[in-house]
């Protein structure tokens, strides 16, 4: 069933650190006392939940029958406004243990009503998760982590943070403390620090995707573009061989690269047909399995 009538709503909940995890939450708007399940969206590395097309597939999902939180972790680096990096004093200090706590706070703060929509009654015992290349390996240790999440899927996700690490980066770390990434859209150097890189091998047991997807007992499905020039396919092949769970599959879609045909901004009517079948695709896996 489609929802024609949505409810979008925005705010904020604090870290440990009293810093904000800005969020979206997309609700069907329903005459019936209809529980909906709950999808937590994950951007990925210099990504942010307004990133091109995202809100526009959050709103999709949510249509389906969903309602769908997309996040902003605290230290992705956007300040105030909605689409620019106002913020590289935290995205510097960013780590994937700070991440993965933070969709622990999501998800408490879904369970005791701090985040909730009036229009819609959200079932926050049922979890589903879907994360975007970095968004995808935090979304796998996520699932791994919290008992609530009961389902999973993976855009061009990463398999192992530390195989992802180059020479170049490591050697930064080491002489100076700091790495410098550019960012191909807005033109500024984005530093972080070395605490990413030991916190990544500090904490790998429980922080690396390939090791946790072991663990997985809940449908997980792994969608991968065959063109991504970023993170190639086999991160998400390695991963589904690993994946514990016996509901598992790998999707690859053609002539897709790493965002799957979109780009920032967004300004057009309709999808492009490889972010559509993305999109399709993890919304009939959501469909099938997360009730």
């Amino acid at each position: 069933m489609e929802y024609d009538n949505l409810s979008i709503s925005s705010g904020q909940i604090l870290t440990e650190e009293n810093l904000p995890i800005k969020y979206d939450l997309y609700s069907p708007i329903s005459g019936t006392r209809k529980d909906f399940p709950v999808i937590i969206f994950l951007h990925g590395f210099k990504g942010f939940k307004d990133w091109g097309p995202f809100p526009d597939a959050c709103e999709d999902m949510a249509r389906h029958g969903f309602g769908v939180l997309a996040i902003n972790f605290s230290h992705n680096g956007i300040g105030n406004g909605r689409t620019e990096y106002e913020r590289l004093d935290l995205f510097q200090k960013s780590t994937l243990t700070k991440d993965l706590d933070e969709i622990g706070v999501v998800i408490r703060a879904l369970q005791t009503g701090e985040i909730d929509d009036s229009h819609s009654n959200l079932n926050t015992d049922s979890i589903g998760i879907v994360g975007h290349s970095r968004g995808g390996h935090t979304a796998i240790a996520a699932a791994a982590e919290y008992e609530s999440v009961k389902c999973l899927v993976t855009w061009a996700a990463v398999a192992d943070y530390l195989d992802r690490f180059s020479e170049k980066e490591i050697s930064d770390w080491e002489d100076k403390g700091f790495t410098i990434y550019k960012n191909s859209r807005t033109g500024q150097d984005m530093k972080v620090d070395k605490s990413w890189y030991d916190d990544t091998k500090e904490n790998a047991d429980r922080l690396i995707a390939l090791r946790r997807v072991k663990e997985l007992v809940i449908p997980s499905l792994f969608i991968h573009g065959r063109k991504d020039e970023d993170v190639a396919q086999s991160n998400s092949e390695e991963l589904e061989i690993a994946c514990g769970s016996k509901e598992k599959e790998l999707r690859l879609i053609a002539k897709a690269g790493h965002t799957f045909g979109a780009s920032h901004p967004f300004e057009e009517e309709f999808f492009p047909p490889q972010f559509k079948e993305l999109v399709d695709l993890t919304g009939a896996w959501f469909r099938q399995y997360l009730k």
